[in-house]
């Protein structure tokens, strides 16, 4: 369907019986903008504590052949009523232990999160990650360094059910037109 052409009509009627563009639209008083989704609840799933597998792949952009996994437990548990949430990781693998914590935060006047994660060992704060969720799908956009060159890094939140969902890391390094995964993280509710 086009719809270009309905709304070229409704303005060219007017306009050839003279009358200024507005008059005799009122079919497009439909077309009223909706506010935008309050997504201060969009992390909601997240409550809890989790079982996540972890694969990380420690070379992206030369075939993606050298991967590690690892498993653990991720808590989280919401701040400001559901405004922001905290998220510790604790994990073992072939790379050893590690700890980390995710704290995000949901900004009502841009509608959007932040994500940062803080690693137990440098306790440096990544760049954080700003973004939102649409059909049930959050996506966050950074950059980062990898091997001393800067990175577009993306942060997808998917396949989200009451006791699973899917968080991986990309990273591209030619403005977004292809991705790299860099790190898969599959979760499910620990009962």
């Amino acid at each position: 369907m086009n719809i270009r052409a309905p709304m070229a009509l409704g303005l060219a009627l007017p306009l050839a019986f003279g009358l200024p563009a507005g008059i005799g639209r009122a079919a497009d008083t439909a077309a009223v903008p909706q506010p935008p989704h309050d997504g201060s609840h969009d992390f909601d799933f997240a409550r809890g504590v989790w079982h996540t597998h972890i694969t990380r792949v420690l070379d992206p952009f030369d075939g993606g052949t050298h991967i590690t996994t690892s498993d653990g437990t991720k808590t989280a548990m919401p701040i400001w009523g559901g405004r922001g949430w905290i998220e510790q990781l604790d994990v073992d693998g072939q790379d050893g232990h590690w700890q980390g914590a995710t704290i995000f935060l949901y900004n009502a006047k841009s509608h959007q999160w932040s994500q940062s994660y803080i690693d137990s060992d440098s306790a440096e704060v990544d760049t954080p990650g700003i973004g939102e969720f649409k059909d049930g799908r959050g996506e966050f956009y950074a950059t980062g360094k990898y091997k001393d060159r800067n990175v577009l890094v993306r942060g997808v939140w998917s396949d989200i059910t009451t006791d699973s969902h899917r968080y991986e890391i990309s990273y591209s390094r030619d403005g977004g037109r292809t991705w790299a995964a860099v790190f898969k993280a599959y979760l499910t509710r620990v009962k």
